[in-house]
C-alpha cells in the first residue's frame, strides 16, 4: 500500500543551486512524514539524471525523477524532468509541456503554486541560490495558504538574487545556512498540527492554468487586468496578474513573466528581431 505524505517540501534553485541542493540533501533526516520535490533551472537536456545521481551520493533518502501520474510517496526525493513543468495534485504528479513561466520549463513558481493548492498549510517552500526573482510568486502562494517559507542565507548563496527577492517582498519564517535547513524541516514536521487552511480561489485558478496549454481569454480575465504590453513569445496581449506580491504578467496562451523577466525576454526578442532585419536588408541588397 502506498503511503502518501502529510507534508510536501518543495525546493527551487537556479544558478549555483546544484551544490546547494547537494548540501541540503546531506542534512535531511529520514523518517519524516514528507516528500521532497525539486525544480532546478538548468539545461533542458540530460541534467535531470545527473541531479539524481549527484543527490544519491549525498543522501540515503531514495531519489528519482518524477513520473507523470506517478504517486507521491512519503520519504522520497523527486526531481523535475528537463523541459517539463512539474505539478502536484491529488497525491500524484502532473508533467506538462505548456508554455514557459519566467523563461523556464520546469518552473519553480508552477510547482510551488500547485503544492500550495494541494497541501495548503502542510507545504514547506525552500528557495536557494539563483538569479532574478524566480520563486517569489510561488513562495507568496505558499505563504497565503498557511505554509512555511524557508530561504537560503543570501550571504552564503553563490547567486543571492532569488533568496533576496523573497526576503525583500515578504516575511519568511526562516533564513538559514544550508546545513541548518534539514533540522528546521524536521522541527516543522514534528510541530505542525491542525486542519489545512483554505486556499484562495485565485491561487487555485492560476494553478489550473498551468495544467493546460491554452486557457482562453475568459479565464485570464478572472485573475488579471489587461496591460499595454505584448507577449514576447507569441505576440498576444499580456495581462497583469492581480493580488500577487510581485508585478507579474500572463498571456492567454499561458506564457508568464515577472516584470524583471519580461525585461530580459524583451531584450532577447529585440536582439533576434534586429538580426532578422539585418538579414533581410542584406538579401534585398543582393536581389
Amino acid at each position: 500500500m502506498i503511503r502518501h505524505p502529510k507534508f510536501i517540501v518543495v525546493i527551487g534553485a537556479s544558478a549555483g543551486g546544484l551544490d546547494a541542493l547537494t548540501e541540503i540533501a546531506r542534512h535531511l533526516e529520514k523518517g519524516g512524514d514528507a516528500a521532497y520535490v525539486i525544480v532546478l533551472h538548468l539545461s533542458r537536456k540530460g541534467i535531470g539524471d545527473f541531479v539524481v545521481h549527484r543527490l544519491k551520493q549525498a543522501t540515503s533518502i531514495p531519489c528519482q525523477m518524477a513520473q507523470h501520474g506517478g504517486p507521491i510517496k512519503t520519504g522520497n526525493i523527486y526531481i523535475a524532468r528537463p523541459n517539463q513543468h512539474l505539478l502536484v495534485k491529488n497525491d500524484h504528479f502532473i508533467l506538462g509541456g505548456g508554455p514557459e513561466e519566467n523563461r523556464f520549463r520546469p518552473s519553480i513558481d508552477v510547482l510551488f503554486r500547485s503544492a500550495a493548492v494541494a497541501y495548503s498549510s502542510y507545504t514547506i517552500g525552500i528557495i536557494l541560490s539563483g538569479l532574478l526573482d524566480d520563486g517569489t510568486s510561488g513562495m507568496w502562494a505558499i505563504k497565503r495558504c498557511g505554509g512555511t517559507c524557508i530561504v537560503q542565507d543570501p550571504n552564503e548563496a553563490e547567486y543571492p538574487d532569488m533568496p533576496l527577492s523573497v526576503i525583500n517582498n515578504m516575511e519568511v519564517e526562516h533564513v538559514a545556512a544550508l546545513e541548518e535547513i534539514g533540522g528546521i524541516v524536521t522541527s516543522i514536521l514534528s510541530k505542525t498540527k491542525g486542519k489545512k487552511k483554505q486556499v484562495p480561489a485565485e491561487i487555485v485558478a492560476e494553478s489550473k492554468i498551468a495544467e493546460t496549454t491554452a486557457v482562453g481569454i475568459g479565464v485570464i480575465e478572472k485573475i488579471a487586468d489587461v496591460s499595454a504590453f505584448a507577449c514576447p513569445d507569441c505576440g498576444g496581449n499580456l495581462w497583469e496578474v492581480k493580488g500577487d506580491i510581485v508585478k507579474r504578467y500572463r498571456c492567454h496562451i499561458g506564457h508568464a513573466y515577472t516584470e524583471k523577466d519580461l525585461v530580459v525576454k524583451q531584450a532577447e526578442t529585440a536582439s533576434g528581431t534586429l538580426w532578422v532585419a539585418l538579414r533581410m536588408m542584406e538579401e534585398r541588397k543582393h536581389l
